[in-house]
């Protein structure tokens, strides 16, 4: 039976252009270049500490420092907030057929919890990987293998949503049947980066056919 894997941020919502304003302030006031494309180049996708250790490696609390960014996030989220086009109605077809869900995601767990209440889903998911938890976060595969395990899958029967290039390294790596959500990336640019396929959001047309060949892999 497939089990779905999803990402958060610009995955299940279109949040990027929050955490890009925060990170726009948080450049500005220590002095460094916020060039067009920086988000897209330098953050996106990957662990605050990680993104701190190259640009700020002078920084003397990078946790602190994440944590404060993370709540200026949180405190910008409206609420409620939309989720992606056709989501839900694309988590009630897979809970119908039984499938398992779970989210797989870099952002700090009270982000997580924000951004699933914002878009009224927190109940559909017992199972939330936090890359920050986890002994590596995305790119590196573990996240991905921690969900599958959680949930008692091989990498076979998954299907991962990724719109970011650490977050589809990951899961390409993990063996995951990957499909890209277009929301800030190119198809080519997906692609490259590792995904099988990719989608405008849930409601394209090219997802039931993707879903049908992986559920007859699986039966």
């Amino acid at each position: 039976m497939p089990a779905l894997l999803f990402d958060l941020d610009g995955t299940m919502l279109h949040s990027d252009p929050i955490h890009e304003a925060v990170f726009t302030e948080l450049w500005t006031a220590r002095g460094l270049p916020v060039p067009d494309g920086f988000y897209m180049e330098q953050v996106h996708g990957r662990l605050n500490v990680d993104v701190f250790a190259d640009y700020l490696p002078d920084e003397p609390d990078p946790q602190g420092l994440s944590e404060w960014k993370e709540a200026q996030f949180r405190d910008r989220l409206p609420k409620p907030y939309p989720a992606t086009p056709g989501l839900e109605s694309f988590l009630d077809h897979a809970q119908a057929q039984g499938w398992q869900l779970a989210v797989v995601t870099n952002a700090m767990r009270l982000n997580a919890e924000a951004m699933l209440g914002a878009i009224g889903l927190r109940e559909r998911f017992e199972v939330i990987v936090i890359g920050e938890e986890c002994a590596h976060g995305k790119p590196h595969p573990l996240p991905y293998l921690t969900a599958m395990d959680l949930l008692g899958e091989t990498p076979e029967t998954c299907i991962a949503f990724e719109d970011s290039p650490s977050g589809m390294r990951a899961a390409a790596a993990s063996g995951a049947y990957s499909i890209g959500v277009r929301s800030a990336l190119s198809d080519e640019q997906l692609r490259a980066v590792g995904a099988q396929m990719t989608i405008e959001d849930f409601t394209d047309p090219a997802l039931p056919e993707v879903l049908a060949r992986i559920e007859g892999v699986a039966a």
